[in-house]
């Protein structure tokens, strides 16, 4: 099917903007306020599928369609309820920038992960309207430059438009890179900095080394900062390699216990055995 087949309006298309008229004509008669009510309510029941269309325009972009329905109905009823049959205007030349701009604004509201500038959003919703059109034009999607040009905008401002699109919804850490690929995008992330590691356990570990005596102090800077043997932390401290392998494994006990009970207000020494032991084990 080309494209120009495809979006040929159906014809119940012309009845239902027939339809519309009357009743908008019935209402400018309307002898009270229930058959004016009674009349708008026809007119929005009539058009309902003009709303629904709109809608699921801006479908598969981070927002659940069923809300997007609502928000486009509510936008009816507002435009209906606003019309003046007087204006002498066509009635759906009025409720579809209505409708529109309520589902721009729905998603300025609630659509974005992360909210770029308003600018960028706005245009977002104009390169929306012009990209269907584009499409049938070109047989193809339409580059930026061609977007551009159309609504008269800086190239550079619909490819950051273009480029937030992500914004509505982040990419799957599932997602496959590649059309036949196997590997996710998660897949490729780096992986976790050791260094970060590192550095919270210094900012964790610090104030309950901190209330350690000096000599358990000393002897963990030996072995775990100066790479120092067993042998020799003994022959620097004074006593046999076997009591440094009591020692250590000693202070890296009550480290843990510490690590796993209350936080202790500083100066404090934790319950169980105390961090400050003095003489070997």
């Amino acid at each position: 099917m080309s494209y120009t087949q495809q979006f040929v309006p159906p014809p119940e298309t012309a009845d239902r903007a027939a339809r519309t008229q009357q009743l908008l004509d019935e209402l400018r008669a309307a002898p009270d306020d229930e058959t004016a009510r009674r009349l708008r309510d026809a007119v929005v029941e009539l058009n309902l599928c003009v709303a629904r269309s709109l809608a699921h325009r801006y479908r598969d972009r981070g927002l659940d369609v069923e809300d997007l329905e609502q928000v486009a109905y509510l936008a009816l009823v507002k435009a209906a309820h606003r019309f003046d049959p007087e204006a002498g205007h066509d009635f759906l030349s009025y409720a579809v920038p209505t409708i529109r701009g309520e589902l721009r604004r729905h998603f300025r509201d609630v659509g974005w992960v992360v909210r770029p500038p308003r600018r960028i959003q706005e245009l977002q919703g104009r390169i929306a309207e012009v990209q269907v059109d584009l499409t049938c034009r070109l047989g193809r999607s339409p580059r930026a430059g061609e977007l551009a040009d159309e609504l008269n905008e800086r190239r550079s401002d619909v490819e950051e438009a273009l480029g937030a699109e992500g914004c509505f919804v982040p990419a799957s850490l599932d997602r496959t890179v590649g059309e036949h690929g196997t590997t996710s995008v998660g897949d490729l992330l780096c992986c976790q900095d050791d260094e970060q590691g590192r550095a919270e356990a210094r900012i964790v570990l610090a104030p309950l080394v901190q209330r350690l005596n000096e000599r358990d102090r000393r002897i963990l800077r030996l072995r775990y900062f100066e790479d120092r043997t067993q042998r020799e932390i003994g022959e620097d401290i004074g006593v046999t390699q076997m009591q440094v392998s009591r020692l250590l494994s000693r202070i890296l006990d009550d480290l843990r216990e510490a690590l796993d009970g209350p936080v202790a207000p500083e100066g404090d020494v934790p319950s169980g055995r105390t961090l400050a032991a003095t003489g070997p084990a």
